[in-house]
Formats: C-alpha cells, structure tokens, sequence
C-alpha cells in the first residue's frame, strides 16, 4: 500500500544522573568525592534510504523512543551514552510542525537529521567539591531529551512528471523508456500509485521520470485518485502531458488537455507554471483524423511542442526522451524545500514557571524545573539542601511565595518535600 504522509510522535532519550560517590581504598584516608558523570542519552536521527519509496513502514508504528544514557558510578566511571534511534525515510519527505504545517526539513540528500537531541549527562558530585565544601553528597541529575510530534509528508523526487487522464498510456510510456514495470491493463485506474523510473540516454545522461496516477476532472477538489498524488509533481522539473489523439473512446483531446491543465491550476499556481511536453499518444489508432488536426493546431497555437507516439509499439518515443534529457540540461535542479519553521526560544527558568496554590495554611509550589533540580539534591545532606535554599532565593521562588501570601510558620509542599517556611 502506498502511503504518503504519517504523524508520528519522537522522543530523545534521557541523560544519565550523575554519582554522589567517595573514594575508600586501603591506605586512603579521605579520598574525596570521586562520582562519574551520565551518559548522554540517544538522538532521534531522520535517515534517507534509497530502496523505500513509501512511509508504509511508519503506518502501524507511530511512537518512537531513544534508549535513556546510564547513570554515572563510581570511581569518576561515566555512564554509556546510549545509541541513537535511525529512523529510515524515502528520499523526499518533507518534515512537517503539525499545528501550522510549516517545513522543519527537507529530507532530499543522503545527510542525516537530528529530529530530537538527547538529554546531557549529570555531573557526579567531584564537579562540586570546593576549599569548604569537600564533601558534596549531591550530584546534578540528566537533562532531559527532547521531544515532539512531526508530520511526514513524502513528495517524490522525479525530474519529469506524467500527466494526463487515465488509460492515455502513462505507464506505457514509462515501461518503455525506463526499467520500471508498472501495472499496464486496458482499463481506468490501472496505475493506484506513483510509479519512478531512471531513464537513460545516449548522451550518457539519466533523469527520473514518475508516472502520476488517476488525475481526472475535479481531481483537485478531491475527485479520483488525483488529489492523493498532485503534490508528487510539485518537485518536477518539467512536465510531460500525454493525451490520447487516437479518439477511441470517442474522447476530445482538446477537452481533456484543459480540463487537467486546469486542475493543476487549481490545485497549486506553481504547477501550472511547470516547463511541458505535449505527448500525442496511440497515434497507430487515430479514428478522426479531422480531431487529430485540430489538436496540433491548437498546441501549435499555445507555443508547446507536440511529439507524436505510439508508447505501445516504441514509436516516438526516442525523439521525446532527445528532448526531455535537453531541455531539463537547461532546467533548475529539483526544488529542495527551505525550513519555515522557527521553534520557540526557551527562556531562562524562572519563578514564573512555578504555580502556587493554597490549601488551608499548606502552600503547594508545582514547576518541571523545580521537579528536575529536586532529582539532584539529597535532602539529608545539610549542604545539599543549603544549595537548594540557594536555588530557590535566586530563581525568585521565595519572593513569589511572599507575595503570594505566604507567613512565617506555613508549611510550604514542593512535591513530596515539606518544609516550615521561615523568614
């Protein structure tokens, strides 16, 4: 099955905490304090791969989580940093915020992305030995990785795009002039997903060519398959329009090109202003040679050029892939999408991060920062706790608590530590 966008949620892994630990050897009186650091914890990284053409692989499974990095031990022995998580893509996927759609990568070349870095490591209590403090029983905790929800959007990369109604002989087309062997039936809506193929040349130049599926009228509004796959060709270089001039299925050539230029017109002004190629297949079966006429006339009139073919026979279909591989010589490469999105700049952790609420004379004080420095500290270690109480004057939380009310002898509840606040 063909899938081409998925919303999975990402979640680097966790720092390792850092050791509280004391050097006691034979002969070593006071070693001092000798605890290792934590590992870092696991990136997510984005990696293309070559061989997928789908976001199948992400259908069922939407959650991904890095292996957290060890705790540090003792003997200043670090913790491991745990392996990152690879998440394989196809090469063009387009990494979306969710909420305002705005592009966080374009996943187009062969270098990896860090979706989500992983939390650093905690320093072991060494790091906080001083002249008067020689004996911290403290360390800092692991930070925390990052992470967040991304919308995948995949958009094939292909230098030339077919279009044009179903049954004209896409796929044909592409079965001849490339390796690719799509699903060719004499019925609409053979082809149900995109199809790529390398093209060669005799020059010794070769581009991709991807065969768009079921583009009918009102496929921009959601109509066929066409709305599922219109944004595959907004990479393209150039376009190749295939209509059938044969009028077999008592079809006007004339009417089907409008009506799907103006479905590429409504969907995206960008490919409406795609470079084209006019494809005049099944010429072996023209039944109105008068319709015929009128048709090159009218592409002769719009300034494009008209290669006449027979895709099922191999007619013509030289002189069309001469062309394609000149023309795109003179072409921009395929776009790469430039990031739209900004995150949000993190602010220093301050007071105003915390809420205060009040209980009778017990004030409860809630805060993620709060929570992750309470991870560091031993709260049966006078100096420990010492450093905390300095935490909380600096950071503002103790002014905030006084002008919140607060009065000498309350019970002030910080998670599951309790204290008597006193002035």
């Amino acid at each position: 099955m063909f899938i081409d966008s998925a919303k999975i949620y990402v979640r680097a892994g966790n720092g390792g905490n850092g050791a509280v630990s004391f050097r006691r050897e034979k002969y070593v009186a006071a070693g001092g304090p000798d605890g290792g650091d934590g590992g870092k914890g696991g990136d997510i990284v984005l990696q293309t791969d070559n061989n997928l053409n789908t976001l199948s692989d992400l259908r069922y499974r939407r959650k991904f989580t890095a292996q957290n990095g060890e705790n540090g031990k003792a003997s200043k022995m670090y913790g491991k940093s745990a392996p990152d998580l690879i998440i394989k893509v196809p090469k063009g996927t387009l990494v979306k915020d969710p909420e305002s759609g705005l592009v966080i990568k374009d996943m187009s070349d062969d270098e990896p992305y860090v979706l989500c870095k992983g939390g650093k490591g905690g320093w072991g209590n060494r790091h906080f030995a001083t002249p008067t403090r020689q004996c911290p029983r403290f360390a800092r905790a692991g930070v925390p990785g990052e992470e967040k929800e991304v919308l995948l959007e995949l958009k094939l990369i292909a230098d030339v795009g077919l279009i044009g109604f179903p049954n004209v002989g896409k796929s044909t087309l592409l079965s001849v002039v490339s390796a690719a062997r799509p699903k060719i039936a004499d019925y609409h809506f053979t082809t149900l997903v995109p199809n790529l193929g390398v093209v060669g040349h005799d020059g010794g130049d070769s581009f991709v060519m991807a065969d768009i599926p079921g583009l009918i009228e009102g496929a921009a509004k959601g109509a066929g398959l066409g709305h599922e796959f219109l944004r595959h060709i907004e990479r393209c270089r150039i376009l190749v329009h295939m209509v059938d001039i044969s009028g077999c299925e008592g079809r006007d050539p004339i009417e089907d090109f409008e009506k799907i230029n103006s479905e590429l017109a409504e969907f995206s002004e960008k490919l409406a202003s795609l470079p084209m190629i006019v494809a005049a297949n099944k010429i072996d079966s023209i039944s109105n040679e008068e319709s015929a006429e009128k048709f090159r006339k009218y592409i002769s009139e719009k300034g494009l050029e008209l290669f006449e073919m027979s895709a099922a026979i191999g007619e013509g279909t030289d002189a069309l892939v001469n062309a394609l591989s000149a023309k795109l010589k003179t072409l921009p490469p395929v776009t790469v999408y430039e990031p739209e999105y900004v995150p949000e700049q993190k602010v220093p952790e301050t007071a105003d991060d915390i809420k205060i609420e009040r209980e009778g004379d017990v004030w409860f004080v809630e805060g993620e920062w709060l929570l992750r420095i309470m991870r560091s500290v031993n709260f049966s270690d006078e100096e420990s706790l010492q450093y905390f109480q300095r935490v909380l004057r600096i950071s503002g939380v103790i002014d905030k608590l006084l002008a919140a009310g607060v009065k000498d002898g309350d019970t002030v509840c910080i998670y599951d530590f309790e204290f008597d606040f006193l002035l």
